[in-house]
C-alpha cells in the first residue's frame, strides 16, 4: 500500500434532527432530583458516554450483579463454539449446595445449557451459576479465574471476583463504573435477550416456576434487562437497561436501602436520560464513506476502490439544539494491489469544536487481486475503444 501521500478531507456535517444538540455529555451532569443510594451511574450504550455518576469508583459488594460476568462468559463460550445451548450440564453436589436464590437444582440432574442460562438470567439462580461455571471451566475456581481475567481485559480496574454468584466475601467487590462496563459488553450479545425479557417461565415441565427478579422488565417501557442483586452486605442493587427509539441507556444503582428505592431510582435515571438526550449514529459498520470518493488502485484487476467505515460510531446528543461536526479523513492517494476486503487503508476522525471525539478505521470495500496479462490487455483494449 502506498502511504507516501495522504489525502486530508474536511467535511462539515449538520445533524438535521429537530430537538438534538451536539453537546457531548460527561459525568458532571446535575440531576433535578436526589439519588439516595450510595452509588449510581447512567450510561449511553452506543457511545459509552456517562450522563451521570455518583461515587462510581467506590468499591462495593455487588451481590448477584456479579452474574453479569457469569452470563457474559457463558454467552461468549457459546459464540466461540466451546459449548452450545443444547449441551448437557450435570449438576454437582457443590452446585446444589449453593444458598440464596436458587432453582432448587439437585445433584445428578441434567439440564441443557439453555435452561441453566434461563435460570440464571431470569431467577438469578446461584446453583445454576455454579453449574454452568463448572461446565465451562471444569471447576468453579477455574471459572472465577476467567472472570477476573475478562474483567482485566475490559478495563474493570476496581473489581475482584471470588465467586460466580455474588455471595458475600470481603474480597469480592466492584464499582458502578465497572458494572457499567461489563453490562455494556453483555448487551453486545444478542442471545442474552432470548431470556432477559422473560417475566414468568418454568423448569422441569412446569414443576419449578421462574420469576424475573427485575420488576422493570414488566413495568418500565423498553426495559429488557439486565440484573438485580441483594445481600445484607451489598443491600439492593440493579443494573437496568432500556431502549426507546434509537437510544439505549444503562442505569446502575448500588447499595440502595430498599428494593423499591433501587427500582424507583433506576427508573428516574432512565426517565431523565430519555427525556433529555438522544443518540445519533454518524456511521454504520460497512457504510460507504462518500467523502473518500474513488480511491485509485495500481496493479489491480480494477483501478478504483471505495472506502467503508470499519465500525459503528454514535454520538450522545442533548436535545433542543444542533451543531456541526468536522470529519477528517486520512487515506492514501493510491493503494497497491492486492487489497483484501476489510483491510484498513486509513482513518476517519470525528471532531467537535476543535476536539477529536472519536476515530474509526477506514477499510477497503472489496477484494482486488493483482492484475494478470489478460487483465492488462483488457484495460488497454477498453481504453482504446473509449477513445475511438
Amino acid at each position: 500500500m502506498n502511504k507516501k501521500k495522504l489525502i486530508r478531507i474536511v467535511c462539515l456535517i449538520s445533524i438535521i434532527c429537530i430537538g438534538i444538540s451536539s453537546n457531548i455529555v460527561f459525568a458532571s451532569e446535575k440531576l433535578p432530583f436526589d439519588i439516595q443510594s450510595k452509588s449510581a451511574l447512567l450510561l449511553d450504550f452506543d457511545s459509552g458516554e456517562i450522563i451521570y455518576e455518583k461515587n462510581s469508583d467506590e468499591k462495593l459488594p455487588i451481590a448477584s450483579i456479579t452474574k453479569i460476568m457469569t452470563i457474559l462468559l457463558a454467552l461468549e463460550s457459546i459464540e466461540e463454539g466451546l459449548i452450545s445451548e443444547n449441551d448437557d450440564i450435570y449438576v454437582s453436589s457443590y452446585a446444589q449446595s449453593m444458598g440464596g436464590s436458587t432453582a432448587f437444582l439437585e445433584e445428578g440432574e441434567i439440564f441443557p445449557v439453555s435452561t441453566i442460562l434461563k435460570a440464571i438470567i431470569v431467577a438469578s439462580a446461584n446453583d445454576a451459576s455454579v453449574a454452568i461455571a463448572e461446565k465451562i471451566s471444569g471447576s468453579h475456581e477455574g471459572f472465577v479465574h476467567k472472570m477476573n481475567q475478562r474483567a482485566k481485559e475490559l478495563g474493570m480496574e476496581n473489581t475482584h471476583f471470588v465467586n460466580c454468584t455474588g455471595l458475600p466475601d470481603e474480597n469480592h467487590y466492584s464499582t458502578a463504573r465497572d458494572v457499567a462496563i461489563m453490562s455494556r459488553e453483555l448487551l453486545k450479545q444478542p442471545l442474552f435477550f432470548k431470556w432477559s425479557t422473560i417475566w414468568l417461565d418454568e423448569m422441569r415441565d412446569g414443576r419449578t416456576m421462574l420469576k424475573n427478579t427485575n420488576n422493570l422488565v414488566r413495568f418500565y417501557e423498553g426495559c429488557d434487562g439486565i440484573k438485580t442483586g441483594y445481600t445484607k452486605e451489598a443491600m439492593h442493587c440493579i443494573s437496568a437497561t432500556a431502549k426507546r427509539n434509537n437510544l439505549r441507556l444503562i442505569a446502575i444503582i448500588l447499595a440502595s436501602p430498599t428494593s423499591k428505592l433501587r427500582f424507583e431510582e433506576a427508573s428516574k435515571l432512565l426517565d431523565y436520560g430519555f427525556a433529555n438526550y438522544d443518540s445519533v449514529k454518524l456511521f454504520t459498520k460497512g457504510q460507504i464513506i462518500d467523502e473518500a470518493g474513488e480511491i485509485r488502485v495500481t496493479g489491480g484487476k480494477t483501478d478504483t476502490l471505495k472506502a467503508v467505515a470499519s465500525d459503528d460510531f454514535s454520538v450522545l446528543l442533548k436535545k433542543d439544539s444542533s451543531k456541526d461536526f468536522e470529519f477528517i479523513l486520512d487515506i492514501p492517494e493510491v493503494v497497491r494491489a492486492p487489497v483484501e476486503k476489510g483491510e484498513e487503508i486509513g482513518t476517519l476522525k470525528i471532531v467537535r469544536q476543535g476536539n477529536t471525539i472519536g476515530e474509526i478505521g477506514v477499510e477497503a470495500e472489496k477484494d482486488i487481486g493483482v492484475a494478470n496479462l489478460f487483465d492488462i490487455f483488457n484495460k488497454i483494449l477498453n481504453g482504446w475503444l473509449k477513445k475511438s
